[in-house]
C-alpha cells in the first residue's frame, strides 16, 4: 500500500521549509532512513529523510516550492501501484490542486503531453513555469530565473509576464521567442501584435552622463522574510527607548590579554572580550529581573535564570542562538557555549529549538567599528543590549588632568511599556560597573 512522507515538523516555530534539493527521482528505490531531499527553514537547513520504503511513485512539490510543515511530499509504494495524489496545502507557487488517481507511469506521460517549449527549456523551468508561461505568452528565453540551481520558476514568467497579450500577439511571441514589453499600445496597456519586438530592446546612452542599468530581483524569502516581519512585528507592538553609555574597558582589555596567553588546556585562551561582556550581563540581570523578561501585553513574565540570545551574523541573514542558563555557566563553558551555538549558526545545523526561548538579547557590532547604535527588541523581551567598539576617550582624573581611557560602547534598548527609564538607567550604570570592574565580578 502507498505511503505518504511527510515534510516535518521543526520545533514549535517553524510553519514551513523550501525544499533546497530533490536527491531522489520517481522510479528509486528507497528505505527508512534515505535522504530524500534537503530542506531550508528560516533558521537553518535540514535532510528530510524517507518514512517508508518502497519506490519513489510521486513526487508532490519542486525545488523552490515553500512547503507547510506535516503535509505530504513524496508517495513510496510498489513499483506501478496506484494511489490517489492528495490535496496539496497552498505553496507559495501552487495554490490550489485538485486530487487525482493516477500512476507514476500515466504522470509521466501526461506531463510530456502537456509540455510546450523546447527540451533544453525544459531542463531548466519548472513545469508549472512553463504551463503559465504558454498560457500568457511569454517566451522562457525572456523570463529572468530565481529558482534553485538557475532554474526558471512559475513567479518569474509571473514577473515577467506584464500587461495581458492579445491572442494574435500570444501566438506571435510563442512561436518567434520575441520579448514581451510591460505594457502596449491598446486599451488598459494590453500587448499587441505591433508592440512586439523582434530582438530586446539594447538602452544605449544617448548623451554624455548616461548609462544602461541591469536591475536584479531578489525574492525575500527564508531567513529573510523572517526578520523583516520580526522587526516590524518589534517597531509596531513595543514602545522603544535607547540608553547610550560607555564603560571603562581597561580590565577587560587586560583580562583578555592575560587570556590569550594562558595554557591552552585551561580552556581561557580562547575567551574573548564579547565573552567576557555576555558575563556580566548574565550576572548584572541576576539583580535586575525586571529586564530579564518577556512582556505579553496584559503580563511579564520574570524568569529565574538567564538565557542569554546572541545576535549572529551568518551567509544566510541572522540568527539569535540562545546559550541557556548562563547566569550558573562559568566563563569558559559560557564562552565554549557561545561559540558551538555560533559555529552551528554558520554551518546552517543550528536546530529550531536552540534558537528559541531567549530572554534577553546582545547585539555585538564593535568589530565593524561601530560606536554606539540602536538595537531592535527581539520581542517578547523587555530589553537589548547593543555593544560597539572599544575607543579612546578623554576623561578627568581625580587631581583634575584629562587623560585617555579605552571605552566601550552601550547601547540599550528596552520597551517603556514594561520598564520605566530611570530602571533602565540603573540597570545600564549597574552593568558599567561590572563591565569595569570584571576581574572582581569573576572572582565572586
Amino acid at each position: 500500500m502507498a505511503q505518504q512522507v511527510v515534510m516535518p515538523k521543526q520545533g514549535n516555530s517553524v510553519e514551513s521549509c523550501i525544499i533546497v534539493e530533490w536527491n531522489v527521482q520517481v522510479g528509486d528505490k528507497v528505505a527508512v532512513g534515505d535522504v530524500l531531499c534537503s530542506a531550508e527553514t528560516d533558521k537553518s537547513t535540514i535532510d528530510v529523510e524517507s518514512t517508508a520504503e518502497g519506490v519513489v511513485l510521486a513526487i508532490l512539490y519542486e525545488e523552490g516550492d515553500d512547503v507547510p510543515v506535516m503535509v505530504p511530499i513524496v508517495i513510496v509504494g510498489e513499483e506501478g501501484e496506484k494511489f490517489e495524489l492528495p490535496k496539496k496545502e497552498p505553496s507559495t507557487e501552487n495554490p490550489k490542486e485538485e486530487k487525482q488517481e493516477a500512476t507514476a507511469p500515466e504522470n509521466k506521460q501526461a506531463e510530456k503531453a502537456a509540455a510546450v517549449v523546447t527540451a533544453g527549456e525544459a531542463q531548466g523551468s519548472s513545469p508549472r513555469a512553463r504551463n503559465l508561461a504558454s498560457s500568457l505568452g511569454v517566451p522562457l528565453s525572456s523570463v529572468q530565473p530565481t529558482g534553485p540551481k538557475g532554474r526558471i520558476i512559475e513567479r518569474d514568467v509571473a514577473s515577467a509576464s506584464g500587461q495581458p497579450l492579445s491572442p494574435v500577439a500570444r501566438q506571435q511571441a510563442l512561436e518567434q521567442g520575441v520579448q514581451t514589453p510591460q505594457r502596449g499600445s491598446g486599451i488598459g496597456g494590453r500587448v499587441l501584435s505591433s508592440d512586439l519586438q523582434e530582438k530586446p530592446a539594447i538602452a544605449t546612452p544617448s548623451r554624455l552622463g548616461e548609462v544602461s542599468e541591469e536591475i536584479q530581483e531578489i525574492p525575500v524569502k527564508g531567513i529573510r522574510k523572517v526578520t523583516a516581519r520580526r522587526m516590524m512585528e518589534s517597531i509596531h507592538s513595543t514602545c522603544q527607548l535607547t540608553l547610550h553609555a560607555q564603560a571603562d574597558a581597561r580590565a577587560l582589555k587586560r583580562l583578555r590579554a592575560g587570556f590569550k596567553n594562558a595554557k591552552s588546556e585551561l580552556g581561557l585562551n580562547k575567551v574573548t572580550i564579547n565573552d567576557l561582556i555576555l558575563f556580566a550581563v548574565s550576572r548584572t540581570l541576576l539583580e535586575f529581573p525586571a529586564f530579564n523578561a518577556h512582556f505579553l501585553g496584559d503580563k511579564i513574565l520574570r524568569f529565574g535564570h538567564v538565557h542569554l540570545g546572541v545576535a549572529t551574523d551568518t551567509p544566510k541573514g541572522l540568527l539569535v542562538p540562545v546559550v541557556r542558563n548562563s547566569d550558573v555557566l562559568s566563563l569558559r563553558q559560557l564562552s565554549e557555549e557561545t561559540k558551538s551555538l555560533v559555529d552551528k549558526c554558520k554551518e546552517g545545523t543550528i536546530q529550531p529549538d536552540e534558537l528559541s526561548g531567549s530572554t534577553f538579547t546582545v547585539s555585538n557590532v564593535g568589530a565593524f567599528g561601530i560606536e554606539a547604535f540602536t538595537p531592535v527588541l527581539n520581542v517578547p523581551e523587555v530589553a537589548i543590549l547593543g555593544v560597539g567598539g572599544i575607543n579612546l576617550k578623554p576623561v578627568e582624573d581625580e587631581d583634575g588632568d584629562i587623560i585617555f581611557v579605552e571605552k566601550i560602547g552601550l547601547s540599550l534598548t528596552m520597551d517603556h511599556q514594561a520598564v520605566d527609564g530611570a530602571d533602565a538607567a540603573r540597570f545600564l550604570k549597574a552593568l558599567m560597573d561590572n563591565i569595569a570592574s570584571i576581574d572582581l565580578l569573576l572572582a565572586l
